[in-house]
Protein backbone atom coordinates (compact mmCIF):
# COMPACT_ATOMS: atom_id res chain seq x y z
CA UNK A 1 0.00 0.00 0.00
CA UNK A 2 0.95 3.77 -0.68
CA UNK A 3 1.91 6.10 2.30
CA UNK A 4 0.86 9.37 3.45
CA UNK A 5 2.65 11.32 6.03
CA UNK A 6 0.32 13.46 8.27
CA UNK A 7 1.09 15.86 11.18
CA UNK A 8 -0.91 16.75 13.94
CA UNK A 9 -0.95 18.35 17.17
CA UNK A 10 -2.52 16.82 20.36
CA UNK A 11 -5.99 18.24 21.74
CA UNK A 12 -6.20 18.48 25.79
CA UNK A 13 -9.21 19.89 25.70
CA UNK A 14 -11.70 17.39 24.37
CA UNK A 15 -15.59 17.79 23.89
CA UNK A 16 -18.24 19.63 21.68
CA UNK A 17 -16.98 23.47 22.14
CA UNK A 18 -13.49 22.48 22.06
CA UNK A 19 -14.30 20.37 18.57
CA UNK A 20 -16.53 23.40 17.29
CA UNK A 21 -13.41 26.30 18.08
CA UNK A 22 -11.00 23.58 16.34
CA UNK A 23 -13.23 23.21 12.98
CA UNK A 24 -13.52 26.98 12.97
CA UNK A 25 -9.64 27.49 13.03
CA UNK A 26 -9.77 25.12 9.88
CA UNK A 27 -8.47 22.06 12.04
CA UNK A 28 -10.16 18.43 12.24
CA UNK A 29 -10.54 16.77 15.47
CA UNK A 30 -9.08 13.00 15.18
CA UNK A 31 -8.72 10.11 17.31
CA UNK A 32 -6.33 7.23 17.09
CA UNK A 33 -7.43 4.65 18.62
CA UNK A 34 -6.11 0.66 18.64
CA UNK A 35 -2.58 1.13 20.99
CA UNK A 36 -2.53 1.00 24.89
CA UNK A 37 -4.44 4.35 24.84
CA UNK A 38 -6.54 7.01 22.32
CA UNK A 39 -5.03 9.93 21.56
CA UNK A 40 -6.71 12.85 20.55
CA UNK A 41 -5.38 15.11 17.76
CA UNK A 42 -6.24 17.49 15.08
CA UNK A 43 -4.92 17.88 11.74
CA UNK A 44 -4.98 20.72 8.81
CA UNK A 45 -7.83 20.47 6.41
CA UNK A 46 -4.88 21.27 3.46
CA UNK A 47 -3.20 18.46 5.08
CA UNK A 48 -5.60 15.58 4.74
CA UNK A 49 -7.51 16.94 1.31
CA UNK A 50 -5.11 13.97 -0.19
CA UNK A 51 -6.32 11.13 1.41
CA UNK A 52 -9.55 12.28 2.59
CA UNK A 53 -10.91 12.94 -1.44
CA UNK A 54 -9.38 9.53 -2.80
CA UNK A 55 -10.11 6.14 -3.81
CA UNK A 56 -6.51 4.89 -2.81
CA UNK A 57 -6.07 3.50 1.07
CA UNK A 58 -3.27 4.54 2.63
CA UNK A 59 -0.92 3.84 5.44
CA UNK A 60 -0.52 6.99 6.94
CA UNK A 61 2.22 7.86 9.37
CA UNK A 62 0.82 10.01 11.57
CA UNK A 63 3.45 12.53 13.52
CA UNK A 64 1.80 13.26 16.92
CA UNK A 65 3.88 15.04 19.70
CA UNK A 66 7.53 13.91 17.91
CA UNK A 67 6.28 10.32 17.97
CA UNK A 68 5.48 8.85 14.24
CA UNK A 69 3.05 5.63 14.56
CA UNK A 70 1.62 4.11 11.57
CA UNK A 71 -2.16 4.24 11.20
CA UNK A 72 -4.80 3.58 8.60
CA UNK A 73 -7.77 6.22 8.11
CA UNK A 74 -11.18 4.09 9.59
CA UNK A 75 -13.58 6.32 9.19
CA UNK A 76 -15.09 9.87 8.18
CA UNK A 77 -17.66 11.68 9.73
CA UNK A 78 -18.79 14.87 7.34
CA UNK A 79 -21.29 17.64 7.60
CA UNK A 80 -24.89 16.98 6.62
CA UNK A 81 -25.07 20.31 4.18
CA UNK A 82 -21.74 21.51 3.76
CA UNK A 83 -19.50 18.15 3.27
CA UNK A 84 -17.36 19.73 5.23
CA UNK A 85 -15.11 16.75 6.96
CA UNK A 86 -15.83 17.15 10.85
CA UNK A 87 -13.86 13.96 12.21
CA UNK A 88 -11.28 11.22 11.36
CA UNK A 89 -10.83 8.21 13.10
CA UNK A 90 -7.22 6.52 12.77
CA UNK A 91 -6.90 2.91 13.62
CA UNK A 92 -3.33 2.17 14.72
CA UNK A 93 -1.57 -0.73 12.51
CA UNK A 94 0.38 -3.71 14.36
CA UNK A 95 2.54 -6.83 12.67
CA UNK A 96 0.64 -8.87 13.85
CA UNK A 97 -3.36 -8.10 13.72
CA UNK A 98 -5.41 -8.38 10.72
CA UNK A 99 -7.35 -4.97 9.56
CA UNK A 100 -10.36 -4.56 7.30
CA UNK A 101 -10.19 -2.39 4.58
CA UNK A 102 -11.63 -1.46 1.87
CA UNK A 103 -9.99 -1.94 -1.82
CA UNK A 104 -10.90 -0.17 -5.09
CA UNK A 105 -11.46 -2.89 -7.83
CA UNK A 106 -9.73 -2.69 -11.07
CA UNK A 107 -10.70 -4.65 -14.19
CA UNK A 108 -8.09 -5.62 -16.95
CA UNK A 109 -8.07 -7.08 -20.10
CA UNK A 110 -10.83 -6.89 -23.22
CA UNK A 111 -13.81 -9.19 -22.49
CA UNK A 112 -15.49 -11.53 -25.01
CA UNK A 113 -18.41 -10.67 -24.44
CA UNK A 114 -17.67 -6.74 -25.48
CA UNK A 115 -16.22 -8.09 -28.61
CA UNK A 116 -19.57 -9.36 -29.54
CA UNK A 117 -21.39 -5.95 -29.06
CA UNK A 118 -22.00 -6.39 -25.00
CA UNK A 119 -20.96 -3.62 -22.29
CA UNK A 120 -18.59 -4.22 -19.17
CA UNK A 121 -19.90 -2.76 -16.14
CA UNK A 122 -18.15 -2.55 -13.05
CA UNK A 123 -20.71 -3.19 -10.34
CA UNK A 124 -18.49 -2.99 -7.33
CA UNK A 125 -16.10 -0.54 -7.42
CA UNK A 126 -14.90 -1.68 -3.99
CA UNK A 127 -13.87 -5.00 -2.02
CA UNK A 128 -14.04 -5.19 1.87
CA UNK A 129 -10.85 -7.45 2.29
CA UNK A 130 -9.21 -8.80 6.09
CA UNK A 131 -5.42 -9.35 6.33
CA UNK A 132 -2.19 -7.94 7.63
CA UNK A 133 -1.62 -4.59 6.86
CA UNK A 134 1.88 -5.77 5.16
CA UNK A 135 0.14 -7.70 2.80
CA UNK A 136 -2.49 -5.49 1.74
CA UNK A 137 -1.96 -4.69 -1.76
CA UNK A 138 -3.24 -1.28 -3.15
CA UNK A 139 -6.24 -2.70 -5.57
CA UNK A 140 -7.56 -5.90 -6.90
CA UNK A 141 -6.99 -6.98 -10.13
CA UNK A 142 -9.65 -8.41 -12.06
CA UNK A 143 -8.83 -10.49 -15.35
CA UNK A 144 -12.24 -9.96 -17.40
CA UNK A 145 -10.93 -11.53 -21.05
CA UNK A 146 -12.70 -14.51 -20.89
CA UNK A 147 -15.96 -12.97 -19.74
CA UNK A 148 -18.86 -13.92 -22.60
CA UNK A 149 -21.90 -11.85 -23.27
CA UNK A 150 -24.13 -11.87 -20.53
CA UNK A 151 -21.85 -13.13 -18.05
CA UNK A 152 -20.84 -12.25 -14.50
CA UNK A 153 -17.65 -12.55 -12.00
CA UNK A 154 -19.18 -13.12 -8.59
CA UNK A 155 -17.05 -12.24 -5.42
CA UNK A 156 -16.51 -15.99 -4.45
CA UNK A 157 -14.30 -16.20 -8.06
CA UNK A 158 -12.06 -13.65 -6.96
CA UNK A 159 -9.40 -14.41 -4.90
CA UNK A 160 -6.54 -12.30 -3.10
CA UNK A 161 -3.42 -13.85 -1.65
CA UNK A 162 -3.36 -13.97 2.04
CA UNK A 163 -6.06 -12.22 1.91
CA UNK A 164 -10.11 -12.67 3.06
CA UNK A 165 -12.96 -11.25 0.89
CA UNK A 166 -15.50 -9.88 3.31
CA UNK A 167 -18.35 -9.00 0.74
CA UNK A 168 -21.23 -11.82 -0.18
CA UNK A 169 -19.92 -14.44 -2.24
CA UNK A 170 -22.93 -14.05 -4.68
CA UNK A 171 -22.16 -10.60 -5.23
CA UNK A 172 -21.95 -9.49 -8.86
CA UNK A 173 -18.64 -7.52 -9.16
CA UNK A 174 -18.42 -6.95 -12.45
CA UNK A 175 -20.29 -8.19 -15.65
CA UNK A 176 -20.94 -8.06 -19.30
CA UNK A 177 -24.59 -6.76 -20.26
CA UNK A 178 -26.54 -7.09 -23.46
CA UNK A 179 -26.97 -3.61 -25.88
CA UNK A 180 -30.22 -3.47 -27.63
CA UNK A 181 -27.76 -3.64 -30.94
CA UNK A 182 -26.43 -6.97 -29.44
CA UNK A 183 -30.25 -8.45 -28.65
CA UNK A 184 -31.18 -7.05 -32.20
CA UNK A 185 -28.38 -9.03 -34.02
CA UNK A 186 -29.09 -11.63 -31.99
CA UNK A 187 -32.46 -11.98 -32.91
CA UNK A 188 -31.90 -11.53 -36.17
CA UNK A 189 -28.72 -14.13 -36.65
CA UNK A 190 -31.41 -16.65 -34.87
CA UNK A 191 -34.32 -16.49 -37.73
Amino acid sequence: MKTFELKGAVRTDLGKKASKAERVGDNIPCVLYGGKENIHFTATVSDVRKLVYSPEVFVVNLEIGGKITKSIMKALQFHPVSDKVLHIDFLQLTDDKPVIVELPVKLEGLAEGVKAGGKLALEMRKLKVKGLYSQIPENIVIDVTELGLGKSIQVAKVSVANLEILNAKNAVVAQVKLTRAARGAAATSGK
